[in-house]
């Protein structure tokens, strides 16, 4: 009754009309920070902190949450319509959701991640308003022990990621935990892997690598068809797609629901981060939806659906630990930790007793947060599917331009961009051999913590941690998920015999160019971590020889394995003798062209990119902005000039008043900037 009546009391505060104007204004303001590739709402809640002060708790609060509860609802925007996601929160969502767009279905892909977002929120609020008072015993049963064995399960969600490649997928995840161990070692302080440069010292940033893995390589492919994402003569009706997708997601609500309390209880675990949610989301998705391995990667709403339910349910999870021990489990809720203080409250046992109206005002904001924002999305959707219709030269200049800029938020250094650029050229290379790009970026998001947690766990249990309920079920869990795919291939040749006789002489072929190039890097890797200390290099040896002898059994099993025939395949298929298998990422729309066009044409954006980072390190990046823009729009496709002129001069006042004046972001240096500064400090004036 006291729930209840703390609850009550809570809702009449939140409805003051001061209140809601309020909350509105932190949805509108975290709408737009989703939108914009890389910015993120961290940047956000902490442009927004100083605001407060002046504001009471309950409004506080309302702020800073309508902003931090809306930004993963307009996520999935440039996902979904440009195959680009801004941040790697909506990374799982693009694997099905632009293929939708590409078939003309671009508003039903965002009707559902739209609808998955609002009830997976909603039911994230009702979740932590539940559990508050019974959730303090169960966050402090979980220990590091706990948190490795959920990080080796996140680990083994690759072998479902990777499709018909399971070593493929290994290789890449083991390539994404050695990159994650890049920089100083917290036990000794080894250097590992940094160049001798001072930018790697601290690490690889997560969002520099996130925009160049996922993003980076679908704006390349759009430049090389020089086409639009999607004809307008296939663009479905926008509003009925919306509605289809919503319809989607009522038919689809046991996933939701399942994939709503993943995400809420995996928040509330301090340092599982939404990138891994969506991901271990998805993959659950993958294994326990009927005909998912047929369909998911190829535009299945599901995949959709899945994804952005758990994401969008992690804020309500994600205050219970903030709220109950004061322990944040995200940078996000390491800000709003900042202004429970400074409004006087002490997380803990006076968040559940004294305080309980406040704890239940930021519930019913979290839920009032996500109706708010998924229905200013349903309102604009139609103009957002549309995007997908326009011009590749009208779309690629822009979002390249807040790709530089959302790079540049990882450290703010000029290793950022060239970051972006290394891994955007890696990943379209991935992308054309067919190597599944998830998990490589599973395994950097989850190769830190595995690292952390391991050391942590066997300094403070020895070797008694591996015995611990949770842990044994998760190792056990894992093991069946990374062998499953290599037994289900067995039982489908007809047992060890049959995959034996599958192997005949050797042949070769230029996919086999990427493994090779692969197994070279890391023995590089593996050459110099050998000089190390032993507490330094053991987990990177570990992981380093098991990325060694997955790559070559790949290269092995392509080098070695017959080819089957095209109809004897259909046939078996058609038998249930051997299920149809997919290759789980986006897919290339560029295959119908010369491999020479595509090279010379994927040459010519990625020299578009240097070029901006010439002019960037010449004049700075902001002058670059519009220059760059028309520079493109007139050599690319000879646009207009009433149409390129209003485009870069709206582009370079916006991002001078975002991110220049509002975000205060230090710009790195330039050639002009430093020689002005030089002038005036050395030269005397007249």
């Amino acid at each position: 009754m006291e729930i209840l009546h703390a609850a009550g009391a809570a809702f009449f505060i939140m409805i003051d009309p001061m209140r809601l104007a309020v909350l509105f204004g932190g949805v509108c303001m975290g709408l737009a920070l989703g939108i914009l590739p890389g910015i993120g709402g961290v940047a956000g809640t902490a442009l927004l902190l100083p605001f407060t002060y002046s504001m009471d708790p309950a409004t506080a609060m309302a702020l800073l949450l309508g902003l931090a509860s809306t930004t993963t609802t307009a996520d999935p925007i440039s996902a979904i319509v440009l195959g680009a996601p801004g941040h790697a929160a909506s990374a799982a969502t693009a694997l099905d959701g632009y293929p939708m767009t590409k078939r003309g279905e671009g508003g039903r892909a965002l009707g559902a991640a739209y609808m998955s977002a609002l009830m997976g929120g909603l039911f994230g609020a009702v979740l932590m308003g539940v559990t508050l008072p019974i959730m303090r015993p169960m966050i402090l049963f979980i220990g590091s022990p706990e948190l490795l064995a959920l990080a080796v399960f996140g680990i083994s969600m690759v072998s479902v990621l990777s499709g018909n490649t399971p070593l493929r997928g290994l290789t890449g995840a083991c390539f994404g935990m050695m990159l994650a161990m890049i920089g100083s070692d917290p036990q000794t302080g080894t250097l590992r892997w940094t160049m001798d440069s001072l930018y790697l010292w601290e690490g690889l940033p997560l969002v520099p690598l996130t925009l160049g893995i996922f993003a980076l390589p679908e704006l390349c492919d759009l430049l090389v068809a020089r086409t639009a994402v999607v004809q307008k003569e296939q663009l479905m009706d926008t509003r009925a797609g919306l509605l289809a997708g919503c319809r989607d997601c009522f038919t689809h609500w046991w996933l939701v629901l399942r994939c709503a309390w993943m995400g809420s209880a995996l928040g509330a675990i301090p340092g599982i981060s939404a990138s891994v949610i969506d991901w271990i989301s998805y993959g659950h998705a993958l294994k326990t939806e009927k005909g998912a391995a047929q369909t998911f990667g190829q535009g299945d709403v599901r995949g959709v659906i899945a994804a952005e339910s758990a994401t969008n349910s992690r804020e309500g999870g994600a205050l219970v630990p903030t709220v109950v021990f004061g322990v944040p489990s995200s940078a996000g809720m390491a800000i709003l930790l900042g202004a429970f203080l400074m409004h006087g409250l002490v997380p803990g046992p006076d968040m559940l007793t004294k305080n309980l109206n406040i704890t239940y005002s930021m519930v019913w904001s979290i839920a009032i947060a996500n109706i708010l924002g998924s229905g200013l999305c349903f309102l604009f959707s139609g103009q957002f599917a549309k995007l997908a219709t326009l011009r590749y030269s009208l779309i690629l200049p822009i979002v390249l331009c807040f790709c530089y800029i959302g790079a540049f938020e990882g450290k703010r250094q000029w290793g950022d961009l060239y970051s972006l650029l290394f891994f955007g050229v890696f990943a379209w290379g991935m992308k054309h051999f067919k190597w599944p790009r998830p998990p490589l970026v599973l395994g950097f998001i989850l190769g830190g913590v595995l690292e952390r947690y391991m050391f942590i766990s066997i300094q403070r249990y020895g070797i008694s941690w591996m015995t611990r309920p949770l842990v044994v079920i998760m190792f056990t869990m894992s093991l069946l998920s990374l062998l499953g795919p290599f037994f289900k291939d067995v039982k489908a040749h007809g047992g060890w015999k049959g995959m034996i006789s599958d192997f005949h002489r050797p042949h070769f072929n230029k996919m086999q160019l990427f493994p090779a190039f692969m197994l070279c890097l890391f023995l590089a890797m593996m050459s110099e971590a050998v000089t190390w200390n032993f507490y330094a290099k053991i987990i990177p040896m570990i992981v380093g020889f098991g990325a060694i002898f997955f790559c070559s059994l790949s290269l092995l099993n392509d080098i070695f394995k017959s080819q089957v025939q095209k109809a004897k395949s259909i046939e078996a298929a058609a038998k249930g003798i051997i299920s149809e298998k997919i290759h789980m990422d986006i897919g290339s729309n560029v295959t119908h062209l010369p491999p020479m066009t595509i090279v010379l044409r994927g040459a010519i954006f990625f020299g578009w990119m240097i070029a901006f980072l010439i002019s960037m390190a010449l004049i700075g990046l902001l002058p670059t902005v519009p220059i760059f823009i028309i520079c493109f729009m007139r050599v690319e496709a000879s646009e207009r000039w009433s149409l390129t002129l209003p485009m870069a001069i709206i582009m370079g006042l916006f991002c001078w008043f975002l991110f220049d004046w509002l975000l205060s972001i230090p710009w790195p240096g330039s050639y002009l900037g430093d020689s002005w500064q030089w002038w005036k400090d050395n030269v005397p004036s007249a």
